[in-house]
C-alpha cells in the first residue's frame, strides 16, 4: 500500500493550504516536512526534486508534484471531486478560479507595505462583494441545490469554503448580504471531513502574522 502524501512547504498557509484543505476534505491523511530555513529549500532544489525549483510540492503516487493547479487538479479527479463530465470540469474549473483570484489578493496582504495595507483591505472586500460572492450566491438561488455543481461535493465547494473563512478573517460580516452563502457556509463546513479539520489541532494553518512574513521573507529571499 502507497505511503500517505507528503508535503512539502513552509509551516504556513500560502499555496499549501488549498492543498491541505482538498486532501482533508477527501478524507486523506498526509504528512508534512516543513520547509524552515533557506537551506532547507535549496537542498530540495540541489537535490533535483523540485521541476522548476519551487514549492509547492507533494510526493504522492510515486510522483513529486509541483504546481499548485496541477497538484489540486490530481486530487480532484483521483477522489471524485471533479465533477461527472467535461461541462462539470469547466465549471467546477471557472469557480476555483474565481476563489484563486480573490485568495490570492488575501494571501498577499500581509507581505505589502503597510501604507498600502488599508488599501488593499478595503479593496479585497470590494471584490469579495461585489465581484466573487455575488457569482456563488446566484448560481446557489439559480439552481436550488445545496453544491455549486451537479449537486455533489466537488473541489469547487471545498475551495469556496476556504475562500470565505479567509474573507471573513478580513471582514467578519463579509457575507450579510449573502443568505445563501451562509447557509452554504454552514451546511459545507459540518461535512464529517471539512469538520473534523475545522477542529484546533488538525493541520490547517493560521493566518499569516509579521513573524512568518519574516520567515518567508528569509527563505525564499524576497
Amino acid at each position: 500500500m502507497a505511503g500517505k502524501p507528503k508535503l512539502h512547504y513552509t509551516k504556513g498557509r500560502g499555496k499549501m493550504e488549498s492543498i491541505r484543505w482538498l486532501l482533508a476534505a477527501a478524507g486523506v491523511e498526509f504528512e508534512e516536512e516543513f520547509i524552515e530555513t533557506k537551506e532547507d529549500l535549496e537542498k530540495l532544489r540541489s537535490d533535483g526534486v523540485l521541476l522548476f525549483q519551487q514549492v509547492p510540492m507533494v510526493e504522492m503516487d510515486g510522483m513529486r508534484m509541483v504546481q499548485t493547479r496541477a497538484i489540486l487538479s490530481y486530487i480532484a479527479a483521483k477522489y471524485n471531486l471533479y465533477g461527472k463530465d467535461l461541462k462539470e470540469r469547466a465549471w467546477i474549473d471557472m469557480y476555483v478560479e474565481g476563489t484563486t483570484d480573490l485568495m490570492g489578493m488575501i494571501m498577499y496582504l500581509p507581505f505589502q507595505p503597510a501604507d498600502t495595507k488599508e488599501k488593499n483591505l478595503a479593496l479585497i472586500i470590494e471584490r469579495a462583494t461585489t465581484r466573487y460572492f455575488p457569482v456563488y450566491e446566484k448560481a446557489l438561488k439559480d439552481h436550488g441545490q445545496d453544491y455549486l455543481v451537479g449537486n455533489k461535493l466537488s473541489w469547487a465547494d471545498v475551495h469556496l469554503l476556504e475562500a470565505i473563512l479567509m474573507a471573513e478573517e478580513c471582514k467578519p460580516d463579509v457575507l450579510s448580504a449573502f443568505p445563501l452563502l451562509q447557509a452554504f457556509k454552514g451546511r459545507i463546513s459540518n461535512i464529517p471531513t471539512i469538520k473534523k479539520f475545522l477542529q484546533p489541532g488538525s493541520q490547517r494553518k493560521p493566518p499569516t502574522d509579521d513573524k512568518f512574513v519574516a520567515v518567508v521573507r528569509k527563505i525564499f529571499n524576497i
